[in-house]
């Protein structure tokens, strides 16, 4: 079992930045994932890291979202630059129980057994 915490979330400007991090259990051998989810909308994957660091982003973030981790704090990160208010929305990190997904279940929710509690941001 892998247990996440988010942190780092929070209410900004249009155009600015915000980190977000994810405490895990472990993280050494896993892909996890970022997510969003804006009210009324469903969940969907922002960005994704693999063991190997093998990153892989949605379309609308590319360029402003980078997703990172650092195996000795058993932590990974969301650095979100250039925010725009269609950003915000409660962000979750998650983990899967293997080292890799194929590019097609990156950013699919239904690839992720484990999950945070999740993160607010507010972009206004």
């Amino acid at each position: 079992h892998v247990q996440l915490v988010e942190s780092g979330g929070g209410s900004v400007q249009t155009t600015g930045s915000l980190r977000l991090s994810c405490a895990a259990s472990t993280l050494t051998d896993l892909c996890m994932a970022w997510f969003r989810q804006a009210p009324g909308n469903g969940r969907e994957g922002v960005a994704y890291i693999s063991k190997l660091h093998l990153t892989h982003y949605e379309d609308s973030v590319k360029g402003r979202f980078t997703i990172s981790k650092d195996s000795v704090k058993r932590t990974m990160y969301l650095q979100m630059n250039s925010l725009k208010p269609e950003d915000s929305g409660m962000y979750y990190c998650a983990s899967n129980s293997g080292p890799y997904l194929p590019f097609s279940q990156r950013l699919d929710i239904s690839a992720y057994k484990y999950w945070g509690q999740g993160t607010q941001v507010t972009v206004s």
